[in-house]
């Protein structure tokens, strides 16, 4: 599971058709869609997006570190570029670079020829980092699909629900991933979200957002990440009633570091 394209990909917001694939793929999909109401899902997701950001996450400079890996990311219009450094084994510099025209590694700042597979992986990698680190922007992409599932309560709060899902042109390998996301009815804030990915194995996570701040005019957050205990059960839309029946188990906590944000003029 990863996504968006770049911006998604849950999303989602890509990996291993290839680097011609994976290029076009990409570019289709860090395409954003005009802020505009067709439906009740959109006019929900976009309104939450303004909250966090909005016009800002196409005129910045974002830095933040996850897992000790330090990440960068800058869109404008239809460009983008996601970065990642870190050390490896080795104490080599490793520094990945994403963008429209596909990924290249430096080992210590020599740029190094690497298989499409690997290619492939390194950029679903880097995505998927900054997909979930940046959301619920990557939720405009021209790949999503939204529809809107109702109202429902959680710990007592009234939230919007929202189903996501993709098209197959622009939507990467993953394309057939399906999430859930809860937004709250009265402040707009992206409380939680669910995926059921079909990649790399398959599985089913629900998160639970915590530590929202504001970097700068963008808003961040991290999560609580859950897994059903029922491994079968991957019916993503019901995961808010498992949550409150007790029948979702900590898996992980998903907590970006050191974010930074600059404001490009």
């Amino acid at each position: 599971m990863k996504k968006i394209a770049p911006f998604l990909c849950i999303a989602g917001w890509l990996a291993a058709l290839g680097c011609q694939q994976q290029d076009k793929s990409a570019e289709t999909r860090s395409m954003p869609r005009p802020l505009t109401t067709t439906n009740q899902a959109d006019s929900i997701v976009n309104q939450s997006i303004i909250q966090y950001g909005g016009d800002l996450y196409d005129n910045s400079i974002i830095r933040f570190t996850f897992r000790n890996r330090r990440y960068k990311a800058r869109r404008r219009g239809g460009s983008f570029e996601y970065e990642r450094v870190f050390s490896d084994s080795l104490g080599q510099t490793v520094r990945d670079v994403f963008n429209n025209g596909g990924l290249y590694r430096e080992i210590n700042g020599n740029r190094l020829k690497i298989s499409e597979k690997d290619s492939s992986a390194y950029a679903s990698s880097v995505n998927s980092v900054v997909y979930f680190a940046l959301l619920p922007a990557p939720l405009n992409d021209h790949a999503v699909i939204r529809e809107y599932l109702g109202e429902t309560t959680i710990k007592g709060q009234p939230y919007h629900k929202i189903r996501i899902t993709f098209r197959q042109d622009g939507g990467g390998k993953d394309f057939e991933d399906e999430y859930v996301y809860w937004f709250h009815r009265d402040e707009g804030t992206m409380a939680y979200l669910a995926y059921n990915y079909l990649t790399d194995g398959g599985g089913a996570r629900f998160r639970e957002a915590f530590n929202i701040r504001d970097v700068n005019g963008i808003r961040f957050a991290d999560y609580i990440n859950y897994k059903p205990k029922d491994a079968n059960n991957r019916d993503v839309r019901t995961f808010d009633q498992l949550f409150e029946a007790g029948q979702l188990e900590e898996l992980s906590r998903i907590e970006t570091e050191a974010v930074e944000v600059i404001i490009i003029q």
